[in-house]
Parts: C-alpha cells; sequence; structure tokens
C-alpha cells in the first residue's frame, strides 16, 4: 500500500473571488461546453455525404461510436486527476488534445483515418465537459447551482441544434472537412478563457502524487472490449463465435481486475466507496439508462429525415430545432425552479416518463408520415430529456464534499456515456446489419443486381437521381431498418422512471465546499459537507450578470 498523498487544504488563488470574475468563467466554460457538445452532433447531417465520399457506409457507426469512446474512457481519468492536481492544467491539456483530433479529422483522407481522428477527439473532448462542471461546482453552492446547469442543458441544446444545421451548410458550402477546422478558432478562445479567468483554489499535496495507472488501463480495456462486443455479437459475429467469446471472457476479466485494483490504490480513479451513497448509484443507473435511449434516437435521426424525408443536409438540421427548443425551455426553466423550491427529485423522473412516450410515438410512425410530425414527436423527446439531465448531475455533486466533486462528476458521466456508447453502437450495428439486409434483398428483387447502386457508397442526393422504383426500395428499407429499434429503447427509459422511484431528496447546499481532501478517516461517501464560506453575495452577483 503506498502512502497516504491526498491533497491538503486548497490555499485560494486570490483572497476573493468577485461576481464578475465567476460570471466571466461561466461564460469561457461554456465556450468550452460548446466545442465538446458540438463535436457530437455536427457530423450528424454530413455522415451521409462523408462516408459516401469516403466509402465507408459500413463502417458508418464507428465514426460516431469511436469518439463517445475514447471520451468515455477519458471521463473518469479527467475527473480524479483534476482533482488531485486542479482543474486549470488539466482542461488546458485536454482542449490542446481536442485541437491536435480536430486538425487529423479535417485532413483524413479515409474512413479509417477519420475514425482515428474522431478517437483522438474523444481523448480531449471526455475532459471538456467534465471539468466544465466540477467547476462550476467548486465556486457556486449546490442550491444555487440549478441556475447555472439549466443553463449549461441548454448549452447542449444548442449545439444538437447548431450542430446539424451548422453540418449541413457546412457539406453543402465550403464542404464537411470545416467541421473540424472551427474546432481551432473555438479551442484557441477557451484556453484563453481558462488562462485569464479559470481562478479556482490551487491545490497543494504532501509526499508523492499518486496516478492510478492500473486502474485507468484496466478501465480502457472493460469500456472497450465491452462497446466491441456490443456492436459486433450477432451481426459481425455470431454469439457463439470464439471472437465473441473472447470479449465476453476479457470484459469480466477487466471488471474483476478493476474492483481488485481499485480497493487497494491510493488515488483510486473511481472510488468505490461512492456506490456506498444511495443517491450517487440510483442517479448514475438512471443516467445509463438515459444515454442509452437518448443517443440511440438523436445519433441516427439526422440521417433518417436526410435518406427518408429526402431533405438535404441543411433541412435535416433545421428539423432537430423543435427537439432542442423543448430540451432548452425544460433545462432553464427545471434549473431555475431547483433554484427556487429547492426540490429537485420530481425532475428527472417525469422527464424518463415524457421521454418514453415520445419513443412509442416516433417508433410506430408508418412511412411517408408528415415530418412535422416527427418534430412535434421530437420536441416531446426534447423535454424529457432537459428535464432530468442536467438536475441529475446536481444530484451527485450534492452528494460528496468538494474533493470529490470532481471525482464523482466524472464517475457519474462516465456510466451515462457508457449507456450512451452502448446505445449508439447497439443501434448503429443492427440498424447497419437490417439496412444492408433490406437493401441487398430487396433490390436483387427488383433486379437491380449488380448494376444497381453501391449500398455501402449511397448519399442523399445520390439516392434522389435514382429511378422511383429503386429510390423508393431505399427509402423504404431505411425506415424499416430503425424505427423498429426505437421502440426496443422505450423499457430502458421506464426502467431509469423506477430507478428514479427510490431517491432520497437530500436538502441542496448553500455554501460552497473549497476544501481540497476529506479529514483522516472520512470517506467520498459523507454526505455531511464540511464547513465553508458562504458566497451568497457572490452567487447573486454572478447570476445577475449571467
Amino acid at each position: 500500500m503506498t502512502a497516504d498523498t491526498r491533497p491538503t487544504e486548497a490555499a485560494p488563488e486570490s483572497s476573493r473571488t468577485s461576481g464578475r470574475n465567476i460570471a466571466l468563467l461561466f461564460a469561457g466554460l461554456m465556450v468550452t461546453m460548446l466545442m465538446a457538445s458540438l463535436s457530437q452532433t455536427i457530423l450528424s447531417t454530413a455522415l451521409p455525404t462523408i462516408v459516401g465520399e469516403l466509402g465507408g457506409v459500413d463502417q458508418m457507426t464507428w465514426v460516431i461510436t469511436s469518439y463517445i469512446l475514447a471520451s468515455t474512457i477519458m471521463m473518469p481519468v479527467y475527473g480524479r486527476i483534476s482533482d488531485l492536481i486542479g482543474r486549470k492544467p488539466v482542461l488546458i491539456a485536454a482542449i490542446s488534445l481536442f485541437m491536435l483530433g480536430s486538425v487529423l479529422g479535417g485532413l483524413a483522407t479515409s474512413i479509417g483515418a477519420l475514425i482515428l481522428a474522431r478517437v483522438v477527439l474523444g481523448l480531449g473532448g471526455g475532459g471538456l465537459m467534465i471539468l466544465s462542471q466540477a467547476a462550476i461546482a467548486d465556486v457556486v453552492p449546490a442550491r444555487e447551482r440549478g441556475k447555472y446547469m439549466g443553463i449549461m442543458g441548454a448549452v447542449f441544446a444548442v449545439s444538437s441544434v447548431a450542430g446539424p444545421l451548422l453540418g449541413g451548410w457546412l457539406t453543402e458550402g465550403p464542404g464537411w472537412r470545416w467541421a473540424f477546422w472551427m474546432n481551432l478558432p473555438l479551442g484557441a478562445l477557451s484556453i484563453l478563457a481558462t488562462i485569464f479567468f479559470l481562478r479556482l483554489p490551487r491545490v497543494q499535496r504532501t509526499g508523492k502524487l499518486q496516478i492510478d495507472y492500473a486502474g485507468m488501463a484496466l478501465i480502457a480495456v472493460a469500456t472497450t472490449s465491452l462497446v466491441l462486443l456490443s456492436t459486433w455479437a450477432g451481426s459481425t459475429y455470431a454469439w457463439t463465435s470464439p471472437q465473441i467469446i473472447a470479449l465476453i471472457a476479457i470484459t469480466i476479466a477487466a471488471i474483476i481486475a478493476f474492483v481488485l485494483v481499485e480497493r487497494r490504490a491510493s488515488q483510486p480513479v473511481i472510488p468505490l466507496s461512492l456506490f456506498a451513497d444511495r443517491n450517487f448509484t440510483l442517479t448514475t443507473i438512471a443516467g445509463l439508462l438515459t444515454g442509452l435511449a437518448m443517443f440511440g434516437v438523436i445519433g441516427y435521426m439526422p440521417t433518417y429525415l436526410q435518406m427518408v424525408g429526402g431533405l438535404d443536409a441543411t433541412r435535416a438540421g433545421l428539423m432537430m430545432i423543435p427537439m432542442m427548443a423543448g430540451l432548452l425551455v425544460a433545462s432553464i426553466v427545471s434549473g431555475q425552479l431547483v433554484a427556487r423550491t429547492g426540490r429537485y427529485r420530481i425532475f428527472p423522473l417525469v422527464g424518463s416518463l415524457i421521454m418514453a412516450g415520445a419513443l412509442f410515438l416516433i417508433g410506430t410512425m408508418p412511412l411517408g408520415t408528415n415530418l412535422w410530425v416527427l418534430a412535434g414527436y421530437l420536441t416531446i423527446f426534447g423535454i424529457g430529456l432537459g428535464l432530468g439531465q442536467q438536475i441529475l448531475t446536481l444530484i451527485v455533486q450534492n452528494s460528496f464534499p468538494g474533493a470529490y466533486v470532481g471525482t464523482a462528476t466524472a464517475a457519474f458521466n462516465y456510466f451515462k456515456q457508457v449507456g450512451a456508447t452502448i446505445g449508439s453502437a447497439v443501434v448503429g450495428a443492427i440498424f447497419a446489419s437490417r439496412l444492408t439486409e433490406f437493401l441487398t434483398t430487396r433490390l436483387s428483387g427488383l433486379g437491380a443486381g449488380s448494376g444497381g447502386p453501391n449500398i455501402h457508397s449511397l448519399t442523399p442526393s445520390a439516392v434522389a437521381q435514382l429511378p422511383d422504383a429503386i429510390r423508393l426500395t431505399i427509402v423504404e428499407s431505411y425506415h424499416d431498418a430503425l424505427l423498429p429499434i426505437v421502440l426496443w429503447l422505450i423499457p430502458f427509459a421506464l426502467l431509469a422512471v423506477v430507478v428514479l422511484l427510490f431517491v432520497t431528496e437530500k436538502p441542496l447546499a448553500t455554501t460552497v465546499d473549497n476544501s481540497s481532501a476529506a479529514p483522516a478517516g472520512e470517506s467520498p461517501d459523507a454526505t455531511e459537507h464540511r464547513a465553508a464560506a458562504p458566497r451568497s453575495d457572490l452567487v447573486e452577483s454572478a447570476v445577475s450578470s449571467v
């Protein structure tokens, strides 16, 4: 067992952080979150064109999944290291890595190079949202944080509209590569904001810094093997194939080894004692289930709108606006109500119910349904998302002292992203498998044969120019391949409702805990936060500035 090297009491960078500086910090963090969230959505409308040009329709799912997988693996790493050495240097490193991935993406000439670039983007992007959420928790009490978390949720809503719309405009204008090049000025702006406005308590340590390299490696192996298992099982390989059996064995072995390593590590990347807190465990399970349903729909709906609805990339992006408007309004309103009343348990619970209802409406939609009806269903889905997503993070942060806010936030988001990764991988794999089967069978039935379109290089513009018989067959295949899968996501949303029924509504903290470590003998699951100087005057000033 290594010596205890936990950080000691923090020394503030300045004797007093003004409300104006908190507002400027918040603005800088919004730029960082915008950049990260845009990277998850901007390729959605450009994806059919990208994979068509690079000849990788059969690998379409990996353009999305590779980013989510890499960012998921890095989340707990960024959270724990930032708790140990401070937020600022870790955030600057994450942004720099994100910019490197953007350069690689802009220069990609093959589908393999593009997927590699998305991996590098994910390695950096995994820290951007985590560290932004943790930094706000460092300066704003939980009771007032709902206002900020609601706006953070709104950033995701805006980027989810702006991403597909911008991706469509770039695809039809200067080219899809600008979806990567645009990250460079945003990244530079984020680094400048971090340097000048991120003034958080400086972490001081006694003894040698201990990094849980073994835990980080094992969590990477477990996550990767689980995603590969979700992607390949039953589609690329049979469940009884040696490849799938090996992945199952690797996943189980890595999880067991991870638990054993974390029990002995002096600074574990995910402290197992986090799970002693009931709210953390329940909220994490609900977040995983919600992430699975969320990315299973959002990731492939723009493709559906283009290939089935016949929209160009820009109009497909515009059709996502109603959904994000619902998310935007629900997120801000729920955050304001939490700050005003201190009550929060009801919002994610009702949100999950609304999501389940929206999934049913989307999944049972017949071919030929007016696209504005689909937009209405997506609006309902967005309202469900907006009511719960940021509130779940608030519940987690309210359960732990300041020394573990980064770690707890990262651990929660890690498991939520695991759900998103599995959801994206499973939906994408099943969708691609069903689509290939339908296209092969139905086009051959029309006598298209070898003279027909290459099913691995279909783009919306190419499909629009095909004879009606072939075009309608392709449209029907896309519809029949995707929408039934949406219905399979309903049980996960309903299970999240059941889990959230058992969450305990603890009072939200009204002070900021800026301590850097728990006293000897105190575990991170401690629910009684240590004393911290009230910051209500600063919060009021910051809120008014925002």
